[in-house]
């Protein structure tokens, strides 16, 4: 179980965690017990990322059971996530990314393969280590395994490219123990239109697609909208019976003409539809000005590396690529972040926000102050200072995304 954190924390946290109503003001304590009533509710507070990378980076990085190559058991020198940090931040359910890029799509067959593939990749994780990992199918799995001090592993397939073209294979990847599919990825797929390709093959979700969409909602698999054209969006909310996520999506107000992010009118739509949008972390998703500065600052290294006969593994490279990037591109800060978690209380209410970090799938573009899971509780702290309540948190952390979960399950089982 998590450790008690009150037998050994000031008495103003024990009183403002153990009351109804908080008896602390948050926004009028220092920024140090700010960040300790943080860490304290980021301990004793189920928390659920919506879309982290590891399986993938488990399979680049050559994951065995032999821990000879990549052990997230452990602390590791390099990603964002292992079972250390994650204890740190207080993260108890990272949903599992089962990554199918684009490129797999060319290939009959190939989508399918990898996603049983990076499934296996994960369950054979929760094997080799039963003490730090189980994996989880529902909220009570979660809720179970953080009573048991366990962190959760629920899966979704990020690119629904691995259902091929077999409506059956929805059923069988929810027999897998995939809870949420996002519709595409990079590219237009047979379900419908991705936000980045400028195809419009199908000007939103194929006929297939919404078979699958409908399909979905039947066998109990969050529908997610992360990733899709707008017009998928649109198209989607139309069908599904039961309310969708954007697992790992930012808002578009702070990246104007990123299609990849939410605009308001999608925000509000899924707020209508009782959704959740799981705000994503990446510095190009949170800051125009520092995604245009990524892309010059990339110029630049490419030419210097060119210039110089380096490669970026090369330390003298590294080292110039960092003070290069820091002085000419600043990474936004964990207060960005809470701007777009502020952006979308405010447009539709605290019921509709959440937590999708895009750890381990955005590379170095992570903002200071969130690097990395054990790194949470900073934006917790960023949003008590900012107002916001215990309850507040807790909706961000899980209890909408339950909420969500729990209703698509619901509906299933009326179907079944």
């Amino acid at each position: 179980m998590k450790k008690n954190l009150f037998a050994i924390l000031p008495a103003w946290i024990v009183l403002a965690c153990s009351s109804p109503e908080p008896a602390v003001d948050y926004t009028k304590l220092t920024d140090e017990q700010r960040l300790e009533a943080a860490r304290e509710i980021a301990q004793s507070t189920i928390m659920v990322d919506g879309h982290v990378d590891l399986p993938y980076r488990m399979k680049v990085g050559g994951f065995t059971l032999q821990r000879e190559i990549l052990d997230v058991s452990v602390r590791t020198p390099d990603g964002n996530f292992d079972y250390p940090r994650a204890k740190e931040g207080g993260l108890d359910a990272p949903f599992m990314s089962i990554y199918i890029p684009a490129g797999n799509q060319a290939t009959p067959g190939a989508s399918k393969a990898l996603a049983d593939s990076l499934i296996l990749m994960t369950e054979r994780l929760t094997e080799a280590f039963p003490d730090k990992f189980a994996m989880a199918y529902s909220p009570a799995d979660i809720e179970a395994n953080f009573s048991k001090g366990l962190i959760s592993l629920p899966m979704g397939m990020e690119n629904g490219a691995g259902i091929e073209d077999d409506l059956g294979n929805v059923a069988y990847f929810h027999k897998r123990g995939i809870r949420y599919i996002t519709l595409t990825h990079g590219k237009d797929n047979l379900i419908g239109d991705a936000s980045y390709d400028t195809t419009g093959t199908h000007g939103g979700l194929s006929e297939f697609g919404e078979k699958v969409v409908a399909e979905m909602n039947r066998v109990g698999i969050m529908v997610d909208l992360s990733h899709v054209s707008d017009n998928t969006f649109k198209d989607a909310l139309a069908i599904t019976k039961v309310p969708v996520i954007a697992s790992h999506s930012s808002v578009r107000k702070f990246t104007p003409g990123f299609e990849r992010n939410m605009s308001d009118e999608l925000i509000q739509a899924m707020a209508k539809n009782g959704g959740v949008m799981m705000i994503n972390f990446g510095g190009s998703f949170i800051d125009s000005a520092y995604a245009a500065g990524s892309t010059k600052v990339r110029e630049h290294i490419v030419n210097w590396l060119a210039e110089n006969n380096l490669s970026r593994t090369d330390s003298t490279a590294q080292i110039y690529i960092q003070e290069y990037s820091a002085k000419n591109n600043p990474f936004p800060t964990v207060q960005r972040v809470a701007d777009h978690i502020d952006h979308v209380k405010n447009l539709v209410g605290i019921d509709y926000v959440g937590l999708g970090s895009d750890f381990d799938g955005v590379g170095d573009s992570l903002p200071t102050g969130l690097k990395d899971v054990s790194m949470f509780p900073n934006l917790i702290a960023e949003l008590l200072k900012r107002g916001y309540s215990r309850d507040d948190i807790e909706k961000i952390c899980y209890k909408n995304i339950f909420r969500v979960w729990e209703a698509v399950e619901d509906y299933a089982s009326g179907q079944n």
